[in-house]
């Protein structure tokens, strides 16, 4: 991913991407500490004193003070963070879009490593990895409990050199042994392929630099193709973990003539900011064409805002699975050279005022993916903002029945995904909203000669 480049030297406030994180682009200065200490703080420092003469042996200073840091951004939200050192340069290795490893987002859930999501088209991908395995074993080493960053490091590797991973996946009984060849890992942000009765499919992968502009010459190019008869569109935003917000309102705005997009709104008034369409481009650049987007548990944060702004304003068909949920937004304050806190800094909100913190965005049809064959167990299990500790409650307190959504069986779709793939369908959901888009465009045809 290619936001930021040389922040470990020096270290300046940038828009980054993390598994699931949202980040704006700001600019931040040291803050300046009160000198008159207050009593909590005389407790900090008492107990740091207590430690260093009397623990079982000497403890270094910088281990008591990056556990004191640590704790109170835990105490925050599962999102704020110190970064210094191997992790800030992990961030600078996603942020510049390729490295060699297996190509997953990872996040730690209670001292165990959970998939977020697999890069579509990466080695973990092609190995069969999914959104929710946990991986408890590398090469056959327990890694429960390990720091995510030591468990991070262990999975990457030189291209080509193969690593064994055990996973455990909810819904099945026993552990999976997979062997993943390592890759060199060059994350393609936006793909496209015209389908048949020149209907476009567009996959945004992640929002890096210049996805809005991608996304507009995807269109441009799916026109030529399509002889400039584009009938309709699918924004496919599954799996795609987020990133920068501007690309965010740069892609809605591709596809909104006028309104809002999106609003964010921090600690004080003064923090409030609403993005509102033709900032970016005049017009909605599909010339209002059908369009669904496709969304899953994997779909979190800017995904989350250019689905919620469509759907608020009309412009497409929302569908597939309740998405990720993860309505805040972080910003990179630097502290020194080469560390940062990536602290949680405001909440954004859907043109109706929607905040999608812990509910996430629910789709127009909900749509489960029959091809896999683990869909309904691994739904079940999926990992969403509302299950990670510490998570930041949505405002108007949602109930455990909205967060868990719809999980009865919706008697529509009841096809095997044995049975799918004797008919050659790989993936229902896009297979269900290419049908949808040519069954309204055959209504609308009908209606046209009547």
């Amino acid at each position: 991913m290619k936001l930021a480049r040389n922040f470990v030297g020096p270290l300046r406030a940038a828009a980054l991407v993390t598994a699931v994180a949202l980040l704006p682009a700001t600019t931040a200065g040291f803050a300046e500490v009160d000198s008159r200490a207050s009593p909590e703080f005389a407790k900090l420092f008492a107990t740091y004193q207590r430690i260093k003469s009397s623990y079982v042996e000497p403890v270094e200073d910088d281990v008591l003070i990056r556990g004191a840091i640590d704790g109170m951004l835990a105490a925050l939200d599962p999102h704020s963070s110190y970064l210094d050192g191997t992790a800030l340069e992990r961030l600078e290795t996603m942020i510049d879009g390729n490295y060699q490893g297996l190509g997953i987002s990872v996040q730690m859930d209670d001292g165990a490593v959970k998939v977020v999501s697999p890069f579509k088209g990466s080695p973990a991908e092609k190995a069969g990895i999914k959104a929710g395995d946990y991986i408890t074993h590398l090469n056959g080493k327990l890694i429960y409990g390990l720091e995510l960053d030591a468990a991070v490091e262990q999975m990457r590797g030189p291209a080509g050199t193969s690593i064994d991973l055990t996973i455990f996946r909810p819904g099945r009984d026993e552990p999976l042994e997979v062997t993943v060849k390592r890759g060199l890992i060059e994350l393609e942000p936006v793909t496209w392929e015209l389908k048949a009765g020149n209907l476009g499919v567009i996959s945004v992968n992640e929002f890096s630099r210049d996805v809005g502009r991608d996304v507009n010459e995807a269109i441009e190019d799916l026109r030529m193709q399509a002889a400039g008869k584009l009938n309709g569109l699918v924004l496919d935003l599954r799996k795609n973990p987020g990133g920068s917000l501007d690309e965010a309102v740069a892609l809605s705005d591709l596809f909104l003539s006028d309104g809002q997009i999106v609003s964010q709104r921090g600690r004080t008034r003064r923090d409030t900011v609403y993005y509102d369409a033709e900032t970016y481009y005049r017009g909605d650049a599909a010339e209002g064409v059908p369009m669904i987007v496709l969304i899953d548990a994997g779909s979190a944060s800017a995904s989350e805002i250019v689905a919620g702004a469509l759907q608020d304003q009309h412009r497409a068909l929302i569908m597939g699975e309740r998405s990720f949920g993860k309505g805040s937004v972080q910003t990179l304050l630097p502290l020194a050279r080469d560390a940062a806190l990536k602290l949680t800094t405001a909440r954004y909100y859907t043109p109706s005022g929607r905040s999608v913190q812990e509910g996430g965005i629910d789709p127009d049809i909900r749509v489960p993916q029959l091809s896999d064959p683990d869909a309904v167990k691994r739904e079940q299990y999926a990992l969403r903002e509302s299950d990670l500790r510490g998570h930041l409650v949505n405002e108007i307190g949602l109930e455990d029945e909205e967060l868990e959504g719809d999980t009865k069986p919706d008697p529509r779709f009841s096809a095997t995904a044995e049975e799918l793939e004797k008919q050659g369908i790989e993936d229902f959901q896009l297979d269900y909203a290419l049908k949808t888009l040519r069954h309204a465009r055959g209504a609308a045809a009908m209606a046209a000669r009547n």
